[in-house]
């Protein structure tokens, strides 16, 4: 008996540094990274006012690593501009793309008031063991509930974000839209279209707007 429990409690230490080690669910990934966001807005919030550069870099630094920039690049390009473009142009508008969706988010943030931000425990519908959804709720100082939901990736191991869903508004959608409008009206000209992609940001934010506004 005593050996057996030897041999179990040894297992027991083995399996630890395991456990210990283990990458965070798709859940945690979310809540880890908005704890840390909400944390560096708060101790900085006056600083990023005055600096909105400041706060996307910061935004970047926190929420870079959790996003599939690639990933969403791509999708917000579509596979009928994709597999046209170069590695280089597709390289070039992820980076784009990841700057403008900082910005996008940030200017969001910067109007953020102490409001209730919460992570809904469990995950949302399991599409299939590599792909999945997080939802949040976001209640304003008048107690208006906005949902949020996060489609996420496992990538290499990884949890990360594909697309997000605000208040209905489902951003990777509005951002291929725009893109596809962009390109008919440069005339299919991806250097154009990439360039001139924070200009296009820009005007997705106001349909945004506009669309919530119109939903109240």
């Amino acid at each position: 008996m005593i050996q057996a429990l030897r041999r179990g409690l040894l297992v027991l230490l083995a399996a630890l540094p395991l456990v210990a080690t283990a990458a965070p669910s798709a859940q945690q990934v979310v809540q880890q990274a908005t704890d840390e966001l909400l944390a560096d807005l708060q101790a900085h919030k006056a600083q990023y006012q005055a600096d909105p550069n400041a706060f996307y870099d910061a935004l970047n630094r926190i929420l870079g690593p959790a996003v599939d920039g690639e990933g969403i690049a791509r999708g917000v390009m579509t596979v009928k501009y994709s597999r046209k473009a170069t590695p280089e142009q597709v390289k070039r508008f992820e980076e784009e793309f990841k700057r403008s969706l900082m910005q996008f988010y940030g200017n969001a943030l910067l109007e953020y008031d102490n409001q209730n931000v919460r992570v809904l425990p469990g995950a949302g519908k399991q599409q299939d063991p590599d792909r999945t959804s997080v939802s949040m709720e976001i209640k304003d100082k008048k107690g208006t509930l906005y949902p949020v939901s996060y489609t996420m990736v496992n990538i290499d191991g990884a949890w990360k974000v594909r697309n997000v869903i605000i208040n209905g508004i489902n951003l990777g959608k509005l951002f291929r839209d725009q893109f596809a409008d962009t390109m008919q009206k440069n005339g299919n000209d991806l250097e154009k279209t990439i360039a001139n992609w924070a200009g296009v940001v820009a005007k997705a934010k106001e349909t945004a707007q506009a669309e919530e506004a119109g939903a109240k």
